[in-house]
């Protein structure tokens, strides 16, 4: 019998397997770093953004409560329109408050509350002076009369 040729094994370094095996593993490491950083800056620039956006808000927010009253409690409008009708007719009373808990208005019969603008249909059946007052919670009042002239 023929003897069998001896296989020679490759030197560890001659493999072509470990090169192909670790130049993948780099290119694995790279690719995986600039996904991961490109993912960490648009995750910054978010953040940045939901901050601004957050401060925008905050801003408009403010000016909406001056532009509203702000803290302080006050009777922004109140008046008549037409402010002369003849008897008979009906007249809306208008008005606007900021920060008020309670409204009345005197003398009518219609409900009213704390609005930044509600109007109340009235038929005064002579010249009517009319009375707003609001409250607080702490129970500091405000009031302002109107006149609606009859003829």
């Amino acid at each position: 019998m023929p003897a069998e040729p001896e296989m020679q094994s490759k030197p560890f370094f001659k493999n072509p397997t470990l090169y192909t095996s670790v130049a993948l593993v780099v290119v694995v490491f790279v690719v995986g770093g600039i996904l991961f950083s490109r993912w960490w800056e648009n995750r910054a620039i978010e953040n940045r953004a939901k901050v601004e956006r957050t401060q925008k808000q905050q801003e408009q927010d403010r000016i909406a409560l001056e532009q509203l009253g702000g803290k302080e409690l006050a009777i922004q409008n109140f008046y008549a329109t037409p402010g002369v009708v003849r008897r008979g007719e009906t007249v809306q009373i208008c008005y606007g408050v900021a920060n008020a808990k309670t409204v009345t208005l005197e003398p009518q019969s219609n409900p009213v509350w704390p609005s930044y603008s509600r109007c109340v249909d009235v038929k005064p059946p002579k010249t009517t002076t009319y009375t707003l007052t609001i409250a607080d919670a702490s129970g500091n009042t405000k009031t302002q009369t109107l006149e609606v002239q009859v003829r």
